[in-house]
């Protein structure tokens, strides 16, 4: 039996992976960035077939968002198994302000299960982000992260400083010494341990998180160093190879099976044909590495670039087509669905009520788009170039101030919205907005009205780099509402400041007045279209090819 891994693995905004087995099973987290909850994790037996696990930050006390600028919130979160004690380990940081990576919170919880629940966390310090635990043969624990230098004119990135962590006393003790200052690819960060035949390897980022990211490896007989540098770095890198689907290879961790066969998780992008944008954000892929006699690990069959395909001994290969993705999202009384997600906080009765005659949705209205803090929206991943998404929405608005609809959501100055308001001209009317770097920009004639209408369904209908909405009265009969517009600039490569997640579908009420006036949405479905990952070398990403 043989069974390939298709990357990525995890598609649409799943960046920063730490992987790690216990027993049988592995489990892998993922950045989450201002998108509540914080941590996604997923599982799987065979590193074939994953499945969403759930979130291991659902609760205030574990974290607290409110106010964080786009794309600060958990960034690079490190998931590991002390194997004396049975206990997972998660670190994680809040960055609560970008772009000066001033305020850097550093924390850590455990669980006896990765699907929770996670333990309150335990502050360790703000040194700088990307902390992540080691666990030594010894029993000793190792708390290693970049460290960051705020003085003006200085290397932000500092270089990556190792502590030791007290378990028991649930703090870190003795002194921190910086051990690694990265090479010339610069920009060290994301760092993981790992021992292996009397070495410590020390597994780090650099390069930035675009294009000239990369994965570097060191090793040391010492765990304090000093730390030689691979003799072919980088270990896994996209620049130069523009033909390469998979861009912006960097940020990995290890994980050994148990036949000893080892994977590097890592984070990719894959940019839309002839541009430098990549709306899905940062995703997750798996390489096959292998080690040489000289100790130092190679991706496998040589070289350092990504692969799309990697063949699995011993899995039942799943020979069925995989079609499109149809997923349609209700809300019955209880949690929101796992797919869900919410901005910088958790859903609140206050705000968000599931199973309102059955299966549908109230949204009360609260900031508008651009608010850091109270935005009633709820959203979903994109995970598709190809891919169409409907609700079906009841919402009677009284003036221009309260709007509901569905956005194609970036962040707060990125996003494209269908709604529907009411002013004393128009009565009540479908419009179209766009928010381009923080100005929003009403397409001319991009409305339609619905007054009379017997039901109100929303379509966005996303085809690669263009988004194109629509409305029906009937969910049969369907009118384009507004020209189609660039998705391509929801992407982390356009973002004003160098952006870090990926764009969402999602439901979304506005009440600028105050009132409190609320939407209902049956449901979000979700269609999404697989397609070939190879591209065509006259289509490929190169230095040339669309502005940033």
């Amino acid at each position: 039996m043989t069974a390939t891994i298709r990357n990525p693995i995890l598609s649409g905004f799943h960046p920063d992976p730490s992987i790690v087995r216990a027993g049988d099973d592995y489990f892998l987290a993922t950045s989450t960035f201002h998108w509540w909850p914080g941590v996604r994790i997923h599982h799987s037996h065979d590193l074939v077939h994953w499945r969403p696990l759930g979130y291991a930050l659902t609760r205030p006390s574990q974290l607290d968002m409110i106010g964080v600028h786009d794309h600060a919130g958990v960034w690079a979160p490190c998931l590991s198994f002390d194997h004396k004690t049975s206990l997972f380990f998660l670190v994680y940081t809040i960055v609560q302000s970008r772009p000066g990576y001033f305020d850097d919170l550093n924390y850590v919880v455990t669980a006896q299960n990765p699907a929770g629940p996670w333990s309150d966390p335990v502050f360790l310090n703000g040194v700088g982000f990307d902390a992540s635990l080691f666990h030594d043969e010894d029993g000793r624990k190792w708390l290693v992260q970049m460290a960051t230098d705020p003085r003006p004119a200085r290397n932000r990135f500092a270089g990556i400083r190792l502590q030791e962590y007290d378990p028991q006393a649930q703090k870190l003790i003795g002194p921190g010494k910086i051990i690694f200052q990265g090479t010339t690819l610069g920009l060290v960060e994301g760092p993981h341990l790992y021992r292996k035949d009397g070495w410590y390897y020390l597994l780090t980022a650099e390069g930035g998180t675009s294009y000239e990211h990369a994965v570097t490896l060191a090793r040391s007989q010492s765990i304090w160093g000093p730390y030689q540098v691979h003799p072919d770095n980088p270990l896994l890198t996209s620049l130069g190879d523009d033909t390469n689907p998979l861009q912006k290879a960097g940020h990995g961790s290890l994980v050994q099976t148990p036949d000893s066969t080892w994977w590097l998780a890592h984070l990719c992008g894959r940019p839309l044909p002839g541009t430098r944008r990549c709306p899905l954000g940062r995703e997750t892929a798996l390489q096959l590495i292998e080690w040489e006699e000289n100790g130092w690990p190679h991706v496998a069959g040589g070289g350092n670039r990504p692969q799309i395909e990697w063949p699995v001994q011993g899995v039942e290969p799943n020979n069925a087509d995989p079609g499109p993705l149809d997923q349609r999202i209700e809300f019955p009384k209880g949690p929101l669905h796992d797919e869900l997600n919410t901005l910088r906080a958790p859903a609140d009765p206050s705000w968000l009520e599931t199973g309102v005659d059955g299966t549908w949705l109230r949204m009360v209205g609260r900031s508008s788009l651009e608010s850091l803090r109270h935005q009633s929206l709820v959203g979903r991943r994109l995970a598709h170039h190809r891919a169409e998404l409907t609700t079906r929405m009841i919402f009677e608005p009284e003036s221009c101030q309260q709007m509901a609809g569905l956005t194609i959501y970036y962040d707060t100055t990125l996003h494209h919205y269908l709604y529907l308001t009411r002013d004393q001209e128009r009565g009540l009317y479908l419009a179209v907005l766009t928010s381009d770097r923080g100005q929003v920009l009403e397409p001319q004639d991009a409305w339609l009205c619905v007054e009379g209408w017997p039901q109100l369904h929303l379509r966005a209908s996303i085809d690669h780099g263009s988004l194109q909405f629509s409305a029906s009265a009937d969910n049969t009969t369907w009118a384009e509402v507004g020209p189609a517009l660039d998705l391509s600039i929801l992407s982390d490569d356009y973002a004003p400041h160098l952006g870090f997640t990926g764009t969402y579908a999602a439901l979304a009420v506005q009440d600028l007045a105050g009132e409190g006036r609320a939407a209902l949405f049956q449901h979000l479905t979700y269609v999404g279209f697989p397609e070939d990952n190879a591209l065509d070398p006259a289509n490929a990403t190169s230095g040339q090819a669309a502005e940033a």
